[in-house]
């Protein structure tokens, strides 16, 4: 796994003839953080990176927060078909410890709070998260375009738990009553036909999402910050350059068991710290 990040102060012949550094597992393209660099040099320096890493036959990167505003070059990487970690796949992980943390920060009653979930594909992850957030929230209301697809789970989580779910599809009262909802896979599109309560709170698990409706005084959280064990003991490139959560990300080992990431997560004290949403923050 390689970390790719900008230079604080580009050597200007490394600058001036686009050389790209290696020390140890970074790779420093040279441009700064201010500079916004055009799609020619972008197409340079993104070949000569593929090279590198061919080399090296690494196909897992995670990218800085300066080199991730490049876009040119960004999308170049990922046309290589690089596993560039987007900390996507760790946020649903990571759903149950999400609800807990907005729960405590709005000063919520768990017995009280009604979840409502948007999502139309099952993965294990999905379905791990879904008995647990069930067990744990009791009032819970799936929204999917699939029905057919979690009448299995329902009846599981009945025969395992004693507990009911609600699953339908109804756009105009399905989310309406919901004060927090839980997007795993639904896009803008999709989302912003329903009727929402204006003061949700939506967490968008795998996509961004913006609200369009005029109404809408809630919050849509499509970013996250997390701390865990070991953290502090990076190294200031990687503390202050990188997203906690990608760095951690990159890390697991995602062919294993759903429960051993589970286990990892916990042993490594995993937190959610902060939630962005449009304009807001929790």
């Amino acid at each position: 796994m390689y970390y790719i990040q900008d230079a604080d102060k580009p050597n200007l012949i490394c600058k001036l003839f686009q050389i790209i550094l290696m020390t140890e597992d970074k790779i420093i393209i040279p441009i700064d953080n201010k500079t916004k660099i055009s799609d020619k040099k972008a197409q340079k320096l993104a070949k000569k990176t593929k090279k590198i890493l061919n080399k090296t036959m690494c196909k897992k990167i995670v990218i800085s927060e300066n080199i991730q505003e490049q876009e040119s070059f960004v999308n170049l990487l990922h046309s290589y078909s690089f596993d560039i970690i987007e900390g996507k796949w760790l946020f649903e992980v990571l759903a149950g410890k999400v609800l807990d943390y907005i729960i405590i920060q709005k000063q919520m009653k768990k017995e009280e709070t009604s979840i409502s979930i948007l999502v139309n594909n099952i993965s294990e992850n999905t379905l791990a998260n879904l008995k647990q957030i069930v067990k744990e929230y009791k009032n819970v209301n799936i929204i999917t375009n699939h029905i057919e697809k979690f009448k299995k789970l329902e009846e599981d989580i009945l025969e395992e738990s004693g507990i009911m779910i609600t699953i339908g599809n109804n756009k105009k009262k399905g989310l309406y009553k919901s004060k927090i909802i839980l997007n795993v896979d639904f896009p803008t599109e999709l989302i912003n036909m329903y009727n929402i309560d204006e003061n949700a709170i939506i967490v968008n698990l795998k996509e961004n999402v913006r609200i369009k409706k005029k109404r809408f005084n809630g919050i849509s959280i499509n970013d996250y910050e997390i701390t865990f064990e070991g953290l502090e003991e990076l190294d200031n490139d990687k503390r202050t350059k990188y997203k906690a959560y990608k760095i951690y990300e990159a890390g697991i080992n995602k062919k294993q068991p759903f429960i051993e990431v589970i286990k990892k997560i916990e042993k490594d004290k995993v937190k959610i710290t902060k939630l962005f949403g449009i304009n807001n923050v929790i």
